[in-house]
């Protein structure tokens, strides 16, 4: 049975040409001209990329500070044995710092957190948590920066606006840009880090179209199409 899209939707639809591709600026600005919801909606850059996911050499994923930041409230927590690392990542505003209570708090399927930052030496135990934290995206990983001694850095990014990315397994990639609270142009800006953030992890063994389309979007709001000039 087809979905059946609310008032608000359908009148933001009506809004996209659906035969063309928008410049950047024009996409963020018709976004933003959207019917309103209840809430701040987050804004995505959703691409298909010519990748095979399937394949070791062809995985993308990585990071991007937006110059902006991603307008959302980061919960961080930090796997840390007592100790100068555990304490510079209380200092550095982290939500929760701790080692084996914190452990066992996830291994009993607590995940009330946005991003797990982990030292080099408590990975040993963090990494029993892969069954849980793997397919949620909230493995530490070092490619990520999220496997660091200097946890207050690692904790400040993460708050001012470091996000990860990573293709699924439909060769799909959704990266956040802001809120529809953002000025056009603040969304702009952070959708052109991703960008190129995006590019600069193209896999050595793709061939052919990288990038294939793109497009800007909020939570409950119509997908408006890129240009191919945008990323190509």
């Amino acid at each position: 049975m087809a979905k059946k899209h609310s008032k608000r939707y359908r009148q933001a639809l009506a809004m996209v040409d659906r035969d063309r591709s928008y410049p950047l600026e024009e996409a963020a600005e018709l976004v933003k001209k959207f019917p309103p919801t209840k809430f701040d909606q987050t804004v995505e850059l959703a691409f298909r990329l010519g990748v095979d996911p399937r394949q070791s050499d062809q995985m993308v994923r990585g990071t991007v500070s937006l110059p902006h930041g991603s307008g959302k409230q980061v919960r961080v927590v930090v796997f840390a044995k007592p100790g100068s690392a555990a304490d510079a990542a209380k200092e550095a505003g982290a939500e929760f710092v701790g080692f084996e209570d914190l452990i066992q708090k996830v291994q009993g399927g607590w995940t009330d957190f946005d991003v797990a930052i982990a030292t080099p030496e408590a990975m040993s135990e963090v990494r029993k948590l892969g069954r849980i934290l793997g397919p949620r995206g909230l493995m530490p990983n070092p490619k990520t920066g999220t496997v660091t001694e200097d946890t207050a850095k690692a904790v400040q990014e993460v708050k001012a606006g470091r996000v990860e990315f990573k293709v699924d397994r439909t060769a799909n990639l959704h990266v956040v840009v802001g809120k529809t609270s953002f000025t056009p142009d603040r969304l702009v800006e952070n959708a052109r880090a991703v960008i190129d953030a995006v590019k600069r992890a193209k896999p050595a063994s793709v061939r052919g179209a990288y990038i294939r389309n793109a497009a800007l979007a909020a939570t409950m709001s119509p997908s408006v199409r890129l240009d191919p000039k945008e990323y190509q």
